[in-house]
């Protein structure tokens, strides 16, 4: 789409509801999630094409990558999964399986929906819906290494430029939780309306 013109300039097909939709650091690739087929498209900015398709969980809802654009990490409602996807080649290379193993003991409602990285990119932030909480991934090791609560069925979530700080949309509760990362604990809540489901930070 034109910025300038606020027209469509071209449209890309890509699989049945799509749903996430995130562009890498370096704006070389945008990935797109596919909830029907439980993949990710992925789209080279400079071709305007589809170059790869990626089978991540069930049910894909967002993507986020790395500062240096090595990796990216996919969520995935009903598989209860994050994946662990590899640049340039656009493979999976681990499947955290939240649901199961969680560091929160494995609640089997966990729904991994909203996912964003840390401005260092050594932590990756996963709210988890029907969970409650927000799952904590160190991106050294990929592994879930902390659960925060927060409050009713969590999705859209942000953080600031200094790390220091989430903001998590609660959609239920119609409120945000507000967490701070060093102690991973939620610090407060801020009404939102009715039923917020996702969060902007505008510099």
């Amino acid at each position: 789409m034109g910025l300038a013109s606020r027209a469509i300039d071209k449209s890309i097909p890509v699989g049945e509801e799509p749903e996430g939709v995130a562009a890498s650091p370096d704006g070389r690739w945008v990935y797109v999630t596919s909830e029907v087929k439980g993949t990710v498209f992925v789209l080279d900015s400079k071709t305007e094409k589809v170059v790869s398709e990626i089978t991540v969980g069930a049910r894909p809802r967002a993507a986020a990558f790395l500062p240096d654009t090595s990796k990216a990490y996919v969520t995935a409602e009903t598989g209860g999964t994050v994946s662990v996807v590899s640049l340039p080649k656009h493979a999976v290379v681990k499947t955290l399986k939240l649901a199961e193993g969680s560091a929160d003991g494995g609640a089997p409602n966990i729904r991994p929906m909203g996912i964003v990285v840390a401005p260092d990119g050594k932590l990756a932030y996963v709210t988890t819906g029907h969970g409650g909480t927000v799952i904590v991934i160190d991106t050294t090791k990929d592994e879930a290494v902390a659960s925060i609560p927060v409050g009713k069925r969590p999705w859209g979530i942000a953080i600031t430029p200094d790390g220091r700080t989430l903001y998590v949309a609660n959609g239920p509760s119609d409120d945000v939780s507000v967490v701070d990362t060093a102690s991973r604990k939620e610090t407060k809540r801020i009404k939102a309306g009715s039923k917020p489901w996702g969060v902007t930070l505008v510099r």
